[in-house]
């Protein structure tokens, strides 16, 4: 008993250890940078026309495109989940893709799709005349594309909460003669409030941290966020540009608490209490109108995802952006430059797979031994797993840019006693990974452990078994599917993101999303096409691989398989 009590608390003691370089350390390091100057810096970020503009433009296109995107997401998840719909798991596939695509590749292909040179409208004759302002570079360009990018989320936290309701009360409101709408307004819709509120919020940090499509829309449009105004802070240098910076950084994460806060009020207000383990949802018969409602999905696919990425194809294929794409000047150039003539996109490949696939097996790993604690008895440990769940929960809520700040202001200085520097590794953009996306890898591995009878436990105990082979004879076995679930997010997200790695890369450290929009900054249009093209082939096979895989593996393991 001695010994098991001895393991348990090295590894409390490695949570707190990890706790503390992941989240305690850099986060507070932001906020001491940013207020050892007192209030002045504050006072004069708030007082100047840039910050106040560019946070009102963060809250505009944060707030609207959550609405948007929890509007039409919403309806998908009601559509798909409620419906006797056919193709149910092609059109789930194809509705999360866009989430698994880099921001700024959607940008990208957006812009080619509908500008002036835009090969696809350029077939119909239906794009702009050459020299008139791109569409996209606007206020309503960088909410449309955030809109688009975020309704994916949406739809895959409704979704599940859909499969999470008892099924007894709306066969009871049916029973009583409620018609389809009046059973979603007065049954569905209120139990599904308070996903609704937590999907909304998601939608609204996510969008309040990206970067991809502000910058690539927004510069041009005049339309500049927080997250844009700290990237080109940071580019000016100057004597106070790490103060300044982290000033701005923190106003950032102060709002994006501040939207978690709110949520879990709100969640609170409209909880309601449901009684009865989750069922197989309902199916309502379309009856005539499901051909219909189902065109109108292909349309919404077709509309959202074939347009983009057959413009970004388009543009990858010809010598220069602008030339239409004919038999004639057709070209592989631009892959063959990415693919052989280039070292940098091969390495930016080999470094995102390695960290990425780092990082999703450290947080399944720390993911296991947070949620074993947390649905412990004793206090200690719980109280130790609640800590790091709140600490994981609210650095997801903060931007990756102010973490990637946060973690440029920790290890900018080689490390004390060893003397080693982690600025501009690997190394670094990992860490911040794990800070990042901690709270991705947590949730399904919580939510699976919470469902454990602590009586396995208690059994093993006594039986005299130790820690270590209880963890690793009971408890990972069973909490494999949903720590698996939580690596495949993990290691999707990580692997395209920009934000995070966008000011820790170097050369020889670039991430795929740092090369892509490189290129595309730089001008190299075609090129930036070309690697974009190449990533979302890359997404697509890996989703495929572990859709088909998905079929021999429990349920749960792959998050998108019905």
């Amino acid at each position: 008993m001695r010994q098991s009590n001895r393991g348990e608390g090295l590894a409390l003691a490695a949570l707190v250890v990890a706790a503390a370089v992941l989240f305690l350390l850099p986060l507070g390091r932001l906020f001491w940078t940013g207020l050892s100057g007192g209030l002045d810096p504050l006072r004069a970020a708030l007082t100047a026309d840039s910050t106040r503009r560019a946070l009102l433009n963060s809250l505009d296109s944060g707030a609207t495109s959550a609405v948007a995107a929890l509007i039409i997401g919403t309806a998908l998840a009601l559509v798909i989940g409620l419906t006797n719909l056919r193709g149910k798991g092609v059109f789930v596939f194809l509705l999360l893709l866009p989430m698994m695509i880099p921001p700024h590749v959607t940008a990208i292909s957006w812009i080619q799709a509908l500008g002036p040179s835009s090969p696809v409208l350029g077939w119909f004759g239906l794009a702009p005349p050459i020299g008139a302002a791109h569409p996209l570079y606007s206020r309503e360009g960088v909410i449309l594309l955030l809109t688009i990018q975020h309704t994916p989320l949406v739809f895959l936290v409704v979704l599940a909460a859909i499969r999470g309701l008892p099924r007894e009360v709306s066969e009871a409101a049916r029973i009583a003669g409620a018609g389809p709408a009046r059973m979603m307004r007065r049954i569905l819709l209120p139990l599904l409030a308070p996903s609704l509120v937590a999907a909304l919020a998601l939608a609204f940090v996510s969008a309040l941290g990206n970067f991809g499509i502000p910058a690539l829309l927004g510069i041009p449009g005049r339309y500049v966020t927080l997250p844009v105004l700290i990237w080109r802070r940071l580019a000016g240098f100057g004597p106070s540009v790490l103060t300044d910076v982290a000033v701005l950084a923190m106003l950032l994460a102060v709002v994006a608490v501040l939207a978690v806060v709110l949520q879990s009020w709100l969640q609170r207000v409209v909880r309601a209490g449901l009684i009865g383990p989750p069922q197989p949802a309902l199916r309502i018969d379309l009856g005539r109108a499901r051909p219909v409602w189902e065109g109108v999905l292909a349309l919404f696919v077709g509309a959202t995802l074939a347009l983009p990425l057959t413009s970004l194809v388009a543009t990858a294929l010809v010598s220069t952006y602008g030339v239409p794409l004919t038999l004639e000047t057709l070209t592989w150039d631009n892959f063959a430059e990415v693919l052989l003539r280039q070292s940098a996109p091969a390495q930016a490949f080999v470094n995102s797979t390695l960290v990425a696939g780092a990082a999703a097996l450290t947080l399944a790993a720390l993911s296991a031994l947070v949620a074993y604690f947390g649905a412990r008895r004793e206090r200690g440990g719980r109280t130790v797993s609640g800590a790091v769940a709140t600490l994981a929960e609210v650095s997801y809520a903060i931007p990756g840019l102010v973490i990637s700040i946060a973690f440029i202001l920790v290890y900018i200085r080689p490390l004390p006693v060893t003397g080693i520097s982690l600025y501009n590794t690997l190394a670094l953009i990992f860490l911040a990974y794990l800070t990042a996306y901690f709270a991705v890898g947590l949730k399904p591995v919580a939510a699976a452990a919470g469902q454990l009878d602590p009586a396995l436990d208690d059994a093993a105990r006594v039986s005299g078994s130790g820690f270590a082979r209880r963890l690793w004879r009971i408890h990972l076995p069973l909490l494999a599917p949903a720590a698996a679930s939580g690596s495949i997010l993990v290691f999707l997200t990580a692997y395209n993101e920009v934000t995070v790695s966008a000011l820790l890369w170097s050369r020889g450290n670039e991430t795929i999303g740092t090369t892509i929009f490189n290129y595309e900054d730089g001008g190299y249009t075609t090129l930036a096409a070309a690697m974009s093209s190449i990533t979302v082939l890359a997404t697509v096979i890996l989703m495929t691989l572990l859709d088909r895989l998905g079929r021999r593996l429990p349920p749960g393991v792959v998050p998108w398989r019905l």
